[in-house]
């Protein structure tokens, strides 16, 4: 089976891990030239510039030029879709977490009363 075009989507556009990086240093809402992200990832200019313009395909990253820089800013909302998906797994995770505290306060439960009843001898 073909795999999906990385540009189709949002969801094939962030699978590459590199560009989830690439999101992450643009996350905090400024304007990046690509000089600035390559020495944040420590990564080959070439590879910035095309995990960007992937980025930039579908939406996720826009670019504005400003004299010879291009400046790359986040556009968050178009990962809705991505948040819209994962949230429906979010019960899972409660769950699972209060199985987990509820575990964990039952072994600290235990452990008190053992230590009690060690004291008492």
């Amino acid at each position: 089976m073909a795999r999906a075009a990385t540009t189709t989507d949002v969801f094939n556009a962030i699978a590459e891990p590199r560009r989830r990086e690439v999101i992450g240093v643009l996350a905090d809402g400024r304007e990046y030239a690509v000089g600035e992200v390559v020495v944040r990832l420590k990564m080959p200019q070439p590879a910035v510039s095309k995990h960007l313009g992937v980025l930039r395909k579908v939406g996720v990253v826009s670019v504005i030029k400003r004299g010879q820089h291009r400046m790359y800013k986040l556009n968050a909302a178009e990962l809705k879709p991505v948040h819209d998906w994962v949230k429906v797994f979010e019960q899972y995770w409660t769950h699972q977490l209060g199985q987990i505290k509820e575990r964990a306060e039952r072994k600290a439960l235990e452990r008190l009363v053992s230590d009690a009843k060690g004291e008492e001898r």
